[in-house]
């Protein structure tokens, strides 16, 4: 499918854009740039073909709790990923300047073959009231929370649990060498004795040993995945010490276990904690022709399916971003033909069976979420633009 073009698939909430974008920019404090008020203008003009509809779209929708931007364009469109463009937004990340509420309108406008989607007010109190179309802005309480981009809850533990280390950099890092009164595992609260360079965090995490991600096609090692296991606080350094006897003993630094995913033992590893990005990343295609294959499902399943996450054999290196959305294929099966004399061995043609959402890139392998899919994703398998 070529890559979506503005003038082809616009924005279909760009009246609700254009009119209140100054507003917003204002009440947030976060500018709008010339780049993006030319999109919006340029397909405010246009609207999208009636063909790039949903066969079910309402005539209206009432944006509730709950509804993301993703579920909300999949109302109204084939192609829910395509919601940047029609929305108008930044891509980038979404700060906010064009805001969507929980209660707000949202009314599709047929004219002359073309679609768009304005915002209204819903004057009679329900889905079935009066609804009069016209420009507004919201004032908002400081806690109001607009609509986010796709289902955050389902990424934010993976922000810190999926790690890929580009190099095996885990075997030199600080190990826990013992464990508070001889225990062989440890939970939350334990006690655990570390050796190792901390340098100034005192924060960490604790994962097993790495293993590497191969590339299904070329063999190559893309990085290193530990599994995550919780999270500690160094409170005490280690020291070297003379001895009763004179002989240096070597005092290990002690740690406190803060949260666990599983339990910590004796042997794994600590990496200092970054700070959790929770940037609400808006889902685009690519700008350029990419491909790829799945390299593994994250955990221990041999299969993956809706919400789960798996490691791609590309990254930064090969132009992938965070909010890249790829389309899932299936290799055809390998069948013989018996309807002629003579069998014949044929392979079925591949088949797209879902779509992913890149959430976080490293230098040569990325993660995604399964947002949608129809069959089981198993290693090796391939993606390509949307």
């Amino acid at each position: 499918m070529p890559a979506a073009r503005p003038a082809q698939i616009s924005v279909l909430v760009a009246c609700l854009t254009l009119a209140t974008s100054s507003a917003w920019a204002q009440a947030s404090h976060l500018p709008i740039t010339a780049e993006q008020r030319h999109v919006a203008e340029q397909v405010a003009s246009a609207g999208i073909p009636l063909s790039e509809l949903s066969p079910n779209a309402p005539d209206q929708h009432v944006v509730k709790a709950g509804d993301t931007l993703w579920d909300i364009s999949a109302l109204f469109l084939k192609s829910p990923w395509r919601w940047p463009e029609l929305w108008g937004m930044n891509r980038d990340q979404i700060r906010n300047p064009h805001l969507i509420y929980p209660g707000q309108v949202l009314m599709l406008v047929k004219v002359d073959g073309r679609a768009r989607l304005q915002m209204g007010q819903n004057v009679g109190g329900s889905n079935n009231g009066v609804v009069k179309l016209r420009p507004q802005m919201r004032i908002s309480a400081l806690d109001a929370s607009p609509i986010a981009s796709i289902p955050m809850h389902l990424i934010q533990p993976f922000l810190t649990d999926a790690v890929v280390f580009e190099t095996d950099a885990l075997a030199t890092a600080p190990r826990i060498v013992a464990a508070q009164e001889g225990h062989v595992l440890l939970g939350q609260g334990d006690l655990a004795y570390a050796r190792g360079d901390f340098g100034s965090g005192t924060d960490f995490r604790v994962f097993r040993n790495a293993r590497p991600l191969t590339d299904p096609a070329t063999k190559e090692v893309l990085g290193y995945e530990a599994p995550y296991v919780g999270m500690a606080e160094l409170t005490r350094l280690g020291e070297e010490r003379a001895g009763p006897d004179g002989k240096t003993q070597i005092v290990p630094a002690t740690v406190s276990i803060k949260q666990i995913k599983q339990e910590v033992g004796v042997g794994d590893r600590l990496a200092p904690a970054p700070s959790r990005n929770l940037d609400r990343y808006v889902p685009h295609a690519p700008d350029k022709a990419l491909a790829g294959q799945i390299v593994s499902i994250y955990g221990e399943a041999i299969n993956a399916g809706q919400n789960q996450i798996v490691a791609l054999n590309r990254g930064k290196r090969d132009g992938v971003e965070r909010g890249h959305v790829f389309a899932l294929w299936r290799d055809g099966d390998a069948v013989v033909d018996k309807t002629q004399e003579k069998a014949e061995n044929i392979k079925l043609p591949d088949e797209r069976h879902g779509v992913l959402f890149v959430f976080e890139v490293y230098e040569r392998v990325s993660y995604a979420l399964i947002i949608s899919v129809k069959e089981p994703v198993r290693p090796g398998d391939r993606f390509t633009q949307p």
